[in-house]
């Protein structure tokens, strides 16, 4: 969503860039070592050929299969920004406590209507737990998975301190507080809570059967049930597993294909960590 999926999050800090990944709205974001791979053994079949941001594409797509998702038919042929846009991330990547009407507004503004946003949400992690499987994924980065994964205690303790938030379930929100002992969560220590308990490594519609026992993780995810535009996306999702991968797979594309970088525009990176050298 920032700037379209041109790869510049891959971007490192170097002479004049400052790398996406210093914005808090990245937070957890991990395994970049994946995708350096992945280049790497392209490098050396097909020098200049496979851009970084088709790699992150395509490892969603790939992500989202070894998940038990749908199979989404992801076009080639995006090249990669000259540019990682620090500055920028707060204007387009909503936070976990931000309101619906303003995620609602984030999605819009590129296309994805309130059950596209619904689907994706059902997805997406703020703490980008997909990363982890997939190598980044930078089409993921909001919301990879609110169904699978997990989240790190610093996005939660807010919903746990100085009370708890009244629209948790009570012993669910006992459980948060074992996972999240205190209120100011080291960021660098493992303190995370699982997206899905029953189901976490499997892309399904648990998510919303758990957002409709007041089972939302992240305040974000529990506003999708007391808003009444996004209500009943979420009731039909939690009834038809079918309809969500469906509806999350017509998203997905879009997102994918939100005003690339083609042709002579960008470059094909030939190091995904860093813009080109002339």
């Amino acid at each position: 969503m920032v700037q379209s999926c041109d790869a510049s999050i891959l971007l490192e800090d170097k002479a004049n860039i400052v790398s996406e990944r210093r914005s808090e709205r990245n937070f957890g974001m991990r395994n970049f070592r994946y995708i350096n791979t992945i280049k790497n053994a392209l490098e050396s079949e097909c020098p200049m050929t496979v851009s970084c941001a088709d790699i992150v594409a395509l490892s969603s797509r790939d992500g989202v299969v070894l998940l038990g998702g749908p199979n989404v038919s992801m076009k080639t042929g995006r090249r990669d920004g000259r540019e990682s846009y620090a500055t920028h991330v707060a204007d387009f990547l909503p936070r976990h406590n931000d309101s619906i009407s303003l995620v609602l507004s984030r999605f819009q503004s590129i296309g994805i209507d309130a059950e596209g946003t619904v689907a994706l949400l059902g997805t997406l992690s703020l703490s980008a737990s997909i990363m982890s499987i997939t190598g980044v994924n930078e089409l993921l980065m909001l919301a990879g998975a609110h169904s699978v994964g997990r989240v790190h205690c610093v996005n939660l303790v807010d919903r746990l301190y100085p009370t708890v938030d009244p629209t948790l379930d009570p012993d669910y929100a006992e459980y948060l507080k074992r996972r999240c002992p205190s209120p100011e969560p080291d960021p660098k220590a493992v303190q995370y809570a699982r997206n899905d308990g029953d189901t976490p490594m499997v892309l399904d519609n648990m998510y919303y059967k758990h957002l409709l026992s007041h089972k939302g993780l992240l305040l974000v995810d529990q506003q999708l049930t007391s808003d009444a535009t996004t209500t009943p996306f979420v009731e039909k999702m939690a009834d038809d597993n079918g309809y969500f991968h469906d509806r999350f797979a017509t998203a997905l594309l879009t997102l994918s294909e939100n005003n690339p970088l083609t042709g002579d525009q960008g470059d094909i990176r030939k190091d995904c960590r860093f813009v080109n050298v002339n």
